[in-house]
């Protein structure tokens, strides 16, 4: 089971630096930026540890401890003091405080995994893999925009995924819905919601063990710079532009979510590496596959084959972006001494002799001679 870590204090960088340093193992790590919302994410999620911070508006970390050690279900709950004040009056008065040990700030990762490590036992989240989403895989998008056309740009725009919109036009029925239990992946929350409501919002997501890890994106128009801004620097995972571009949306969150997309665009078939591009080729498209051509050309390698099919089936007519790309794809083939072959129709074939960086491509009809060219034998290709 995940160890719930939850952290008090009204500092930002601190939740971040601390957030950032569990990243990798199998933890929770919720979010309170005073002493009383933290009392309350404390009760609501029985945390495992609390890294409280010692000065804190509202209510202090000592009148937070005490608050704690009151409370019968909270009392055992261990905590780990942060301050930023390092003289020998504060660290006995902590001491007294019955806390399992402190932190003088600013501190080092390294430092804060090892103090925690003496707490709660810490596991890497490589020791318990599960299987990495794909693109194709359901996902649950909650939308909190108080404009309903934006909702339905955004439901229209996923229309071709199996991902299900839900919508809420204010924060508290939001809220309301998370706290249901409803499953959110992505959360897409307008920035111009009044009374600082996607702020609110986005602070209390992050308060919830359900959705503390949920990447969060802001709604806003384009030339909003100073609310992008704000919302990157609260901790947002990005912006999503109105009016909303369904590929740069789908794009997003994908990334965010470090979705499996390599089975979109690769296949081992019969000892070869396929390569397909989609018609909508775009430089989105070309980056992602970008990101994942070499891996999976030095895997095929590794594997004993040499032979790449670049599928342009579905293409029409060659843009210089996919040009620009294949190029470079044939480079990296070459430099491991991989055979290939272009799949594509008469049309894409003289399209591609009009350019001189084209011309020596060699083109077969379906992949049926794709193969039988490949395997046959003393065959070169040009690079």
């Amino acid at each position: 089971m995940s160890i719930k870590i939850l952290t008090i204090d009204d500092s930002k960088t601190i939740r971040q630096i601390v957030a950032k340093a569990f990243r990798s193992f199998d933890c929770t790590v919720l979010e309170a930026a005073n002493g009383v919302v933290g009392l309350a994410v404390a009760s609501r999620e029985k945390p495992d540890l609390i890294l409280l911070d010692y000065t804190m508006p509202i209510m202090d970390g000592f009148e937070v401890l005490a608050r704690l050690r009151g409370d019968q279900e909270l009392k055992s709950t261990p905590v780990i003091m942060l301050t930023a004040e390092a003289g020998r009056e504060t660290v006995v008065r902590i001491a007294k405080l019955g806390v399992r040990d402190y932190l003088i700030k600013p501190f080092k990762e390294e430092l804060l995994l090892e103090r925690v490590g003496r707490v709660v036992s810490l596991k890497s989240k490589s020791e318990s893999v599960k299987r990495a989403k794909r693109f194709d895989d359901p996902l649950n998008i909650l939308v909190v925009d108080d404009k309903p056309a934006i909702v339905e740009q955004i439901r229209a725009g996923l229309a071709g995924t199996p991902w299900k919109v839900t919508s809420a036009d204010q924060p508290g029925s939001a809220l309301d819905s998370c706290m249901g239990g409803q499953e959110v992946d992505v959360a897409l929350i307008s920035l111009s919601l009044p009374k600082e409501g996607a702020y609110m919002l986005f602070q209390n997501l992050r308060g919830f063990a359900s959705t503390s890890a949920v990447p969060i994106f802001g709604l806003c128009v384009k030339t909003a710079v100073a609310d992008q801004t704000r919302a990157q620097q609260a901790g947002f995972a990005g912006i999503i532009s109105k009016p909303i571009d369904p590929e740069d949306l789908k794009s997003k969150i994908a990334r965010a979510l470090r979705l499996e997309t390599t089975y979109k665009y690769f296949q081992l078939e019969n000892g070869a590496l396929k390569l397909m591009l989609p018609e909508d080729f775009h430089p989105g498209i070309a980056h992602e596959v970008a990101t994942h051509l070499n891996e999976q050309l030095t895997a095929m390698v590794d594997a004993g084959g040499n032979k790449m099919i670049l599928d342009l089936t579905q293409v029409e007519k060659p843009t210089v972006p996919m040009i620009e790309f294949l190029i470079s794809a044939i480079l990296a083939a070459g430099k491991l001494s991989i055979r290939n072959v272009f799949v594509g129709s008469e049309t894409l074939r003289r399209e591609c002799k009009n350019y001189e960086e084209t011309q020596s491509w060699q083109f077969v009809s379906d992949l049926e001679e794709a193969h039988a060219f490949l395997n046959a034998a003393n065959v070169t290709n040009p690079v």
